[in-house]
C-alpha cells in the first residue's frame, strides 16, 4: 500500500506528529514551510532537517507530486498540461497568457457527473475528487511555466478546469487556504475564482466560510426551461434558489457575482433570454462575461451571430451592467473553455 501523503496532514497533525518523534515544536513549521512553500517532492532534499529525521519521514509518509505527461502550446500562447496524478489518473490545466496577466485554469476532480451538454469534461465519468495537495501542485507548475516561458508571474487563478469545484468542497477550500497562506504561495484571495454551475446551498456555505475569493456562475440561461435542457443540475437548482443563494453571497461577502454565459444559435438567442438575464442581473449584484463558444463536435451547439451578442451588451448596459465578451484561448490545443478533456482518453 502506498504512504499517506505527508501534505494531507493539517497543522496539528503535522504538531503531533514532529512531538511524538521528540521533535521541537519549530520542525513542523520547517518541514511544511519544505513540502508547501518550498514544493518539495523528497525529503532528502530537507537540507535543514536532521538527517535521521528525514529517513524516519521518508519511512512513514510520501509526497505524491504531479506529473506534467503531455505540454501542448498554442499559437497564441496558451499551455495546455495533461497533468497525471500518482494512482496514474490525468487531469488537464492550463497557463493562459494575455497582455496583463497570466491566468492558471486548474483541475478540482477527475471527470465529471453533471453532464453540462456543451462540456467535452461531461464526456468523462466522474472518478474521484482531487486531493488539495493535487489542486495546488496544478498551481505551482503553472507559476513555474510563467516564469520559464514568459518571464512574468502568475497573477490569476480560476478553478474552471475539470470537474465541479463544490463537489469537492473540503479539498478545494484547502487549496485555497494554502496557495494564499504565508506557509504556501502567499497569493491574495482576490486573485482567485471559483467556478460552478450552480450548486445553491453549496453557495451559501462557501459564503458563510468565506475564503475571500470570487464566485462565478457557469448560467447559460436564466430560463428554467432553458436551462434544464442543457444543464441538469437545474432541475434540482432552478434559477430561483440559485438567486437566493447569489444575493446570500453578496450579502456575506460583499463581493459581485460574475455570470459566465455562452449564447447559442436557437437556444438562447431569443429576446426573452435577454430579458430574462436583465432582470436576473437587477436582482443580483453582478457581471457578465460573454464567452466564446468553443466546438466539441455537437452540431446542437452553435455560436449566435453577433447582432444577438451586441443585443445582450446593449440591453444590460441599458441597466448598468457590465457585460464583456471574452475571447477564447488555446483552441488550436483544445484548451479553450469547455473543451478539456474532449480528446483525452487516458482517463478511459
Amino acid at each position: 500500500m502506498s504512504k499517506k501523503d505527508i501534505r494531507s496532514l493539517s497543522p496539528k497533525q503535522f504538531h503531533d506528529v514532529l512531538s511524538e518523534l521528540g521533535q521541537p515544536s519549530f520542525r513542523a513549521r520547517q518541514v511544511e514551510e519544505w513540502v508547501w512553500r518550498r514544493s518539495c517532492k523528497n525529503f532528502s532534499e530537507m537540507t535543514n532537517i536532521p538527517l535521521a529525521l528525514r529517513k524516519t519521514l521518508e519511512e512513514s509518509f510520501d509526497i505524491h507530486g504531479i506529473q506534467v505527461d503531455d505540454l501542448q502550446r498554442s499559437s497564441d500562447g496558451t499551455i495546455k498540461n495533461g497533468v497525471k496524478l500518482h494512482d496514474g489518473r490525468v487531469v488537464e490545466s492550463v497557463l493562459i497568457p494575455t497582455d496583463k496577466r497570466i491566468t492558471a485554469c486548474i483541475s478540482s476532480q477527475v471527470g465529471c457527473s453533471l453532464d453540462c451538454h456543451f462540456c467535452a469534461t461531461a464526456n468523462l465519468p466522474r472518478m474521484r475528487n482531487l486531493n488539495a495537495e493535487e489542486i495546488y501542485d496544478q498551481v505551482v507548475t503553472i507559476k513555474q511555466q510563467a516564469d520559464k516561458y514568459f518571464n512574468r508571474p502568475l497573477t490569476n487563478i480560476v478553478y474552471m478546469g475539470m470537474g465541479e469545484p463544490l463537489l469537492n468542497y473540503a479539498n478545494v477550500l484547502k487549496s485555497i487556504e494554502k496557495i494564499t497562506g504565508d506557509e504556501g504561495l502567499g497569493m491574495a484571495p482576490k486573485r482567485i475564482t471559483v467556478s460552478t454551475v450552480g450548486i445553491a446551498k453549496m453557495m451559501k456555505r462557501l459564503a458563510d466560510d468565506n475564503p475571500r475569493c470570487n464566485l462565478a456562475l457557469s448560467l447559460h440561461s436564466a430560463r428554467n426551461e432553458v436551462r434544464k435542457t442543457i444543464m441538469p443540475i437545474t432541475n434540482s437548482n432552478p434559477i430561483e434558489d440559485l438567486r437566493d443563494a447569489m444575493v446570500y453571497w453578496y450579502s456575506k461577502t460583499g463581493k459581485k457575482v460574475t455570470f459566465e454565459y455562452v449564447i447559442w444559435e436557437g437556444i438562447n438567442d431569443a429576446k426573452e433570454d435577454i430579458d430574462a438575464l436583465v432582470k436576473l442581473c437587477q436582482q443580483v449584484p453582478s457581471k457578465v462575461n460573454i464567452i466564446e463558444y468553443n466546438p466539441i463536435g455537437d452540431e446542437r451547439f452553435r455560436m449566435a451571430n453577433q447582432d444577438v451578442i451586441n443585443a445582450y451588451i446593449n440591453a444590460l448596459a441599458n441597466v448598468n451592467v457590465v457585460a464583456k465578451v471574452r475571447q477564447s484561448r488555446g483552441q488550436d490545443i483544445d484548451a479553450a473553455c469547455g473543451q478539456l478533456a474532449n480528446k483525452n482518453t487516458a482517463n478511459a
